[in-house]
């Protein structure tokens, strides 16, 4: 009794779709590559249903890692370009104008004269306390926030 193990295009589709969704379970953004190249050879499977056992997983694992590479190497870039993204260029050295106090390790905000990264106004950080008031210099960004310190004038 032979077994044929030889896979259909419908179950590289659900293989695809499993792991698309095994994405919302684990947050790497990675998953989802390997899922949507599963879905790829699902439907040239639809065009070429010759093709071999070998010959689907080769291209599942040569789509996949392509994609992998391109989202790493191209698309990610432009991707995380949002506002803290692009602030490490854009931000650092700016000079704005303390709008609340800041207590060491705690939060403030800081107001800029001309939009920085398309916001006049931030919540902010520092290291020490800042009274409201007081210029402060961009000197770095964590996360979504300025890390502020008082401007040495």
């Amino acid at each position: 009794m032979e077994i044929n193990m030889h896979p259909e295009w419908w179950h590289w589709i659900v293989v695809g779709i499993l792991l698309t969704l095994a994405e919302l379970a684990i947050p790497a953004f990675y998953v989802i590559w390997f899922g949507l190249g599963a879905l790829l050879v699902g439907g040239l499977l639809v065009f070429a249903p010759d093709l071999s056992s070998t010959a689907q997983v080769m291209l599942w694992i040569v789509a996949s890692l392509a994609m992998v590479i391109l989202w790493f190497r191209v698309f990610k870039q432009n991707f995380d370009r949002t506002r803290s993204g692009t602030a490490d260029g854009e931000a650092i050295g700016e000079i704005g104008l303390l709008v609340s106090a800041i207590v060491p390790f705690g939060k403030g905000k800081v107001r800029f004269q001309r939009p920085l990264l398309g916001s006049d106004e931030w919540i902010c950080l520092a290291d020490d306390a800042i009274p409201a008031g007081e210029r402060v210099r961009v000197v770095g960004v964590e996360g979504s926030f300025l890390k502020v310190a008082k401007t040495r004038e």
